[in-house]
């Protein structure tokens, strides 16, 4: 009986790691986390915006998003990409301080070997003191999406991990 089992679990162990040898780490993580940095820059009076996720979860976001694929290794989808974030970022992404919604820039984007940063700046604005932001990259995509999100004025602070579908929050400074 051992023998029987044993042989099974042989078969079952050579089937698995046959099945995921197609399977590149690459293209397989088993979670899906974004970070967003959200810093007030008092010199400029603005916020810095650097949204970091991985490259293939953004690739297959913007994809299920705009019915069309996007390689960002690839410099020939450059300004495709370009738009394409612009939008993505303009509706998945909302800031808003002392109860005024700010206008966002997008900025670019730069990629990494796996992940991708996307930079954003807001308007000008002055001494914030309440500071709302809407999050939810990823979440057309992930139902188990998490942005972790770090929110900085004049040096202070604050983070907080928002999972799909929660995608506000605020912060006091």
């Amino acid at each position: 009986m051992f023998v029987a089992l044993k042989k099974i679990f042989i078969s079952f162990l050579i089937l698995f790691l046959g099945l995921t040898s197609f399977v590149s780490a690459k293209e397989f993580h088993p979670y899906h986390v974004g970070s967003v940095e959200i810093n007030y820059n008092s010199k400029s009076k603005t916020f810095e915006i650097t949204g970091r996720f991985f490259l293939d979860d953004l690739e297959n976001g913007l994809a299920k998003k705009y019915g069309k694929p996007f390689h960002f290794n690839n410099a020939k989808y450059k300004a495709q990409i370009n738009e394409a974030l612009k939008n993505y970022s303009a509706e998945y992404f909302k800031l808003k301080t002392d109860n005024q919604f700010l206008r966002i820039n997008y900025i670019g984007y730069e990629e990494d070997s796996e992940s991708v940063n996307v930079y954003l700046e807001s308007e000008k604005v002055e001494n914030p003191k309440k500071v709302e932001s809407a999050v939810s990259f990823l979440y057309n995509l992930f139902d188990d999406q998490i942005n972790l999100v770090h929110i900085i004025v004049n040096g202070n602070r604050k983070s907080e991990k928002l999972t799909y579908p929660n995608r506000y929050l605020f912060q006091q400074f």
